[in-house]
């Protein structure tokens, strides 16, 4: 292990997880320590990951703060601060909500429980976007405890999804999809049936469906540091979300985009909140006005902000820079053309109907402005290739059958 003044520990062991590993070792040659509940491939079949420590209750609120702290005590040393990062909503919700405790062993950068739960209940947020001239869609809430029917008059199709994402995931049944479209009242009715049945008992987002196909959905990443200045602002064009029913809304190809006023707009947002951190916002552009409506912040980075790192700044550096080094940077709006995909290019070729999206693709193909995280070439475990390609086969298979 190189003698740096920190070691990464990070949370989690997916997509999300692994691109941060590799960008700690593009940027300091080390390998970081991660902390699981199970073994995922993107991790386990890597060279970079120097030990995946595999704890089954770490999801547990109960357990999760004497986990981390069992593993601070194991990898503790007197010259060296625990860079602590979380990689999905419910492991940086725990880390907030125990942040207190966790102080005392790890350095990280996240913002306090009452802003999370302003930003997280997507009733709150809507709420603080209106304030803040933040458009979002038209959206209605459900309050899956009560008996009470739904009775808005909505403009079909519609979108039903969760309010409260990690309770939903708790609760599962057998059809459950991550995201629904609904073509009129019945289905609509159908669907709150069903997901009350299962136990849920949080709200339910009941939404106008924005016309477009997957290149209406916009992405953006905002960092900012610890003393609460922003460092990095990034726009994005969507090229591809996953397609199915259990993975809406992971996005597998997008474009760096500039728009300096939306860009702005995010930025002067977080700030009146009075954000830290990594943001990651979902967009998307409706045509039948001009505007870009939110749809919500991840309080985190996420798992295609790679693209951050493949333009030269580099995720891991901003944690050190801020919270080891202590370095003030001005603040970057990325203003570079970049293609972020982890589906292989004629996956790109044969499912984006979007003509002159098609046309950047081809183009910053050719001029080599593109690429794969998962591929990283400094990883050289002897099955990762094998388990990639299978992966490849399997995404044209999947976008081949599924249709959102």
């Amino acid at each position: 292990m190189k003698n740096l003044p920190f070691l990464p520990i990070i949370v989690g062991t997916d997509m999300n997880a692994y691109n941060m590993a590799i960008s700690f070792h593009e940027a300091y040659g080390i390998k970081p320590i991660l902390i699981g509940k199970e073994p995922l491939s993107f991790t386990t079949m890597s060279t970079i990951t120097e030990t995946i420590e595999l704890r089954s209750g770490l999801s547990d609120e109960n357990q999760f703060a004497g986990i981390l702290i069992e593993i601070a005590k194991k990898y503790k040393s007197a010259d060296k601060a625990l860079l602590l990062i979380g990689t999905n909503d419910l492991y940086v919700r725990l880390i907030i909500e125990n942040a207190e405790t966790l102080k005392g062993h790890f350095v990280f950068n996240y913002i306090n429980e009452e802003l999370m739960n302003q930003l997280q209940v997507k009733s709150n947020f809507y709420k603080l976007c209106k304030e803040h001239g933040i458009d979002t869609p038209t959206t209605f809430f459900y309050d899956c405890s009560t008996e009470a029917p739904f009775v808005e008059k909505m403009m079909y199709p519609v979108i039903i999804k969760p309010s409260n994402g990690i309770a939903y995931n708790q609760n599962k049944f057998a059809g459950q999809q991550k995201v629904y479209k609904v073509e009129n009242e019945e289905e609509l009715q159908d669907v709150i049936r069903t997901i009350t049945a299962s136990g849920y008992r949080d709200e339910l987002i009941i939404q106008d469906f924005i016309p477009g196909d997957d290149t209406y959905m916009w992405d953006s990443v905002i960092y900012a540091s610890s003393k609460g200045k922003t460092q990095l602002v990034t726009f994005a064009q969507v090229v591809l979300q996953e397609h199915t029913v259990t993975a809406i809304g992971n996005y597998t190809a997008l474009i760096t985009r500039f728009d300096e006023a939306m860009m702005k707009k995010l930025q002067h947002f977080l700030e009146a909140v009075g954000y830290t951190g990594f943001a990651n916002f979902d967009l998307k552009y409706d045509a039948r006005d001009g505007k870009f409506k939110v749809f919500e912040v991840n309080i985190r980075q996420g798992r295609s902000s790679y693209y951050v790192t493949a333009l030269g700044h580099n995720m891991a550096s901003l944690f050190v820079d801020d919270l080891i080094h202590d370095v003030e940077k001005p603040i970057t709006y990325l203003n570079e053309e970049f293609l972020f995909t982890v589906v292989p290019k004629i996956v790109l070729r044969k499912f984006v109907d979007n003509k002159a999206v098609q046309k950047d693709i081809n183009r910053l193909i050719k001029k080599g402005k593109y690429g794969n995280p998962l591929f990283y070439k400094k990883d050289k475990h002897l099955k990762r290739k094998f388990y990639l390609f299978a992966r490849q086969v399997n995404y044209y298979k999947k976008y081949k059958n599924n249709q959102w």
